[in-house]
């Protein structure tokens, strides 16, 4: 072999690995990546690099931080796979092992968040259906359970990451928040409860095998604190900043390797959205367009623009266009119901599910898309009769 191809095959040896991972990080942070090129372009339109740091929301940053950290320790003190093995293990019928793997993120989303919900649970459901013997319900479990981290993470202010920013720019309180969404998490409550009846009632023994030395309950009080620590700096009791510093410190001395388990992706993705929606909200021309649409439709354009760049996106972009927060809540949250790419939650219950035997994704959508569109129209029907009828 001559020497330029012993040099083109070993610079091919080195590059395809490299491509590779390139390729497998553009695929997995998709939302990150648009968020970079969206806060590049609007940056390079206004050319105003030195305001672009000012527009980054620190406390939602810090507040982001301190909850995914403590919620990433809970998860990996194995309690959460132990609760679940004593609600669905055992000789139980399916209706009542379908019911139990829905609710299981509806009611762990409100503290832990959405998407660790799903992380936790749609394994958990995998495995309980396949020993049962019943994974021909395993699609409509994943789908449901979607949905419910989706909805009962939308009641709090910390279940979803733009509840939590919402809550803190608008700095409501809350009753606000329980008030505006309280009747939508009833209604959810409701729906999946009667979609959840429609499973057989045939029974069977579920198995998990959850090994009980593997609950860490040193590690469980550590975490439970610091998320207590920080439920209170997101309600404004204790400082951000200090509380912050107690989170980093305490991970730093005794449970540094959770450092790793933060999910920083979702971080840059927010700094990158903040500075996108900072320089669109100082453009005259998107001022007078999303400002007309929020002015005159806001819950409607929050829930479409969800549809296409996901909620969380869209609260940071509109929230610099309206003071109407209820609406905008309203919207992102619905807005998380509907495309795939409406809800990060969603995507994620679907890559869990695609990482299964047999898996097939044209089955996972359809469900998905009739589970959703009936889960939207009932909401918004009772949005309408809340609020426009």
């Amino acid at each position: 072999m001559k020497p330029k191809q012993i040099a083109s095959a070993a610079l091919a040896e080195v590059a395809s690995p490299l491509l590779d991972r390139l390729v497998a990080f553009l695929r997995n942070e998709a939302v990150l990546c648009i968020a970079f090129v969206c806060a590049f372009i609007s940056i390079a339109i206004t050319g105003d690099t030195a305001q672009a740091p000012s527009y980054i929301d620190w406390r939602v940053i810090g507040l982001l931080f301190c909850l995914m950290a403590s919620v990433a320790g809970l998860k990996s003190s194995g309690v959460l796979a132990r609760v679940s093995q004593v609600l669905v293990a055992g000789k139980q019928s399916k209706r009542l092992v379908c019911f139990a793997l829905v609710m299981l993120p509806f009611f762990s989303s409100m503290l832990i968040t959405n998407d660790v919900a799903l992380l936790a649970f749609v394994p958990i459901a995998v495995l309980a259906l396949e020993t049962a013997g019943w994974r021909d319900s395993l699609v409509r479990v994943a789908v449901l359970q979607a949905i419910a981290a989706n909805l009962g993470g939308m009641v709090t202010p910390i279940g979803n990451p733009q509840n939590l920013f919402i809550f803190t720019t608008y700095e409501l309180t809350a009753a606000d928040f329980a008030t505006a969404l309280l009747p939508f998490g009833g209604l959810a409550l409701v729906l999946l409860a009667l979609a959840c009846a429609a499973f057989g009632s045939e029974s069977a023994t579920v198995t998990l095998k959850v090994d009980d030395t593997a609950v860490d309950m040193r590690r469980f009080a550590l975490h439970a604190a610091l998320f207590v620590v920080s439920t209170l700096a997101v309600m404004r009791v204790i400082p951000c900043a200090i509380v912050a510093l107690v989170v980093a410190a305490a991970l730093f001395l005794f449970d540094r390797h959770v450092f790793a388990q933060v999910d920083y992706a979702l971080l840059a993705t927010f700094a990158c959205f903040f500075v996108f929606s900072g320089n669109m909200a100082h453009m005259p021309a998107m001022q007078d367009f999303l400002g007309g649409l929020m002015g005159d439709h806001p819950m409607l354009t929050s829930l479409v623009t969800s549809q296409v760049i996901s909620n969380v996106p869209s609260a940071v972009l509109l929230a610099g266009f309206t003071q109407n927060w209820h609406s905008l809540l309203i919207g992102v949250d619905l807005g998380g119901l509907g495309t795939p790419i409406a809800s990060l939650a969603s995507l994620i219950a679907f890559r869990l599910y695609m990482h299964t035997r047999d898996a097939k994704a044209s089955a996972f959508l359809k469900e998905f898309a009739i589970a959703n569109a009936v889960a939207l129209g009932g909401m918004t029907a009772l949005y309408a009769a809340l609020f426009v009828l």
